[in-house]
C-alpha cells in the first residue's frame, strides 16, 4: 500500500443544530489542536435550521477567521443531509465529519492522519464505550448494528459514527450519490477503498441537548436497514410460505379428523385467533412494503437534497444540490 507524504488542506465538516452552547469550546479545542499539527485546515460548518443562537454565532466567529466557512440551510433538514451539504462544499484533500458537542475528541486526528499516511483511504473512529448515555440506548444501538450486519448488502462497522478521516476521492465518490434517503455511516462503507479502524472511549455530551429521541433514532434505523437491506421484503415471501404450509398440513389433519370421528364444530375463540393473527401479520406486511415504496416516492420526485439561505467563506457556491 503505497504511503503518503503530505497534504494541501484539511476540511472539518460539522452540522450544527441547536449547538449554541458547545460553539465557544468547539473551535477553542481545534484551535488549539491544530496551532501543534502546523497544517492548512478549513472548518466547514452547516447550520441545520437552529432556533437558537447558533447562527448568530457561527457569523461571528466566521468574520473573525476566514478558514471558518458557514453553509445556512433553509430549514432543518436532518444531519444526515447536512452532513452531505458539508461533503459537497468542503476542498480540503482530506475531509474529516465530527459532532460540534465534543463527545467525539479531536486529538483522535493526527492518529488517524498517521494512518492516511500510511496509505489508507478511510480511518473511521469505533467507540469501545459510550460514557453519558443510557443502558436502554446503548442496548438499542448494539442491537441495531448485529441486526444491520447480519441482513445488510456491505459490512457496516459496529458501534461507529460519522466521525472519521476520508480521502479525497471517498469525498467524490459520495457526491456521486444522489439519493434522499440517506444513511451516511452505510454510504461510507459502500464505498469501498481502503478503510482500517482506531478505538476510543466516547465523552458524554459536552453542554446541551441532543435532539436525537428515540423515535428520530427509530426512522433513522428503519433508513439504515430500507436503504441499505432488501432482506424485510424477502422475510415475508418465506413466512408467507411457512404458513400457507401449516395451513396445508392442518387441513389436512382436519380432514381426517372428521372422517375418523365425525362432523367436529370448531370454536369460536380459536377461529378468532386465527382471523386475527393473519390481518396483523398482513397489515405488518403491507408496512413494510409501504416503507420501501415511499422511499421510492421521495426519488421519483427528484427534489434538490437541500437549500442553502446564506454561504459564508467561500468565493461561490451553488444554492440547491
Amino acid at each position: 500500500m503505497p504511503a503518503r507524504k503530505s497534504m494541501t488542506e484539511i476540511s472539518i465538516v460539522v452540522p450544527m443544530h441547536n449547538e449554541e452552547a458547545n460553539i465557544e469550546p468547539f473551535f477553542s479545542r481545534f484551535e488549539a489542536l491544530f496551532s501543534k499539527l502546523g497544517v492548512s485546515y478549513e472548518i466547514v460548518c452547516v447550520n441545520d435550521g437552529s432556533t437558537d443562537g447558533t447562527l448568530e454565532l457561527l457569523r461571528k466567529y466566521q468574520e473573525n477567521d476566514s478558514r471558518i466557512k458557514l453553509i445556512d440551510l433553509s430549514r432543518n433538514f436532518g444531519k444526515e443531509v447536512a452532513l452531505s451539504a458539508g461533503l459537497d462544499h468542503c476542498s480540503g484533500d482530506v475531509v474529516i465529519p465530527i459532532d460540534a458537542d465534543l463527545q467525539d475528541p479531536p486529538e483522535l486526528i493526527p492518529e488517524m492522519l498517521a494512518r492516511w499516511r500510511e496509505g489508507y483511504d478511510m480511518v473511521y473512529a469505533t467507540r469501545r464505550s459510550r460514557q453519558g448515555e443510557s443502558a436502554v440506548k446503548r442496548t438499542t444501538a448494539n442491537l441495531f448494528y448485529r441486526l444491520l450486519g447480519r441482513i445488510s448488502e456491505v459490512e457496516i462497522p459496529r458501534n461507529t459514527g460519522d466521525f472519521r478521516l476520508m480521502d479525497r476521492r471517498v469525498v467524490d465518490a459520495l457526491r456521486l450519490m444522489p439519493e434522499r434517503n440517506r444513511f451516511m455511516k452505510g454510504l461510507f462503507a459502500w464505498v469501498g477503498f481502503k478503510q482500517t479502524a482506531i478505538y476510543y472511549d466516547r465523552d458524554p455530551r459536552l453542554a446541551g441537548e441532543t435532539s436525537w429521541n428515540y423515535l428520530r433514532l427509530w426512522r433513522l434505523a428503519v433508513d439504515g436497514i430500507t436503504s441499505f437491506s432488501a432482506a424485510p421484503l424477502k422475510v415475508w415471501s418465506y413466512l408467507g410460505l411457512i404458513l400457507s404450509l401449516t395451513a396445508l398440513f392442518y387441513a389436512a389433519y382436519l380432514v381426517i379428523r372428521v372422517w375418523v370421528q365425525g362432523i367436529d364444530v370448531p370454536g369460536y375463540a380459536s377461529m378468532m385467533v386465527v382471523i386475527l393473527f393473519m390481518g396483523g401479520m398482513q397489515l405488518i406486511t403491507l408496512g413494510i412494503i409501504g416503507e420501501y415504496l415511499g422511499r421510492i416516492f421521495t426519488e421519483v420526485k427528484g427534489r434538490p437534497l437541500y437549500l442553502i439561505r446564506e454561504m459564508r467563506g467561500f468565493e461561490q457556491g451553488e444554492t440547491k444540490k
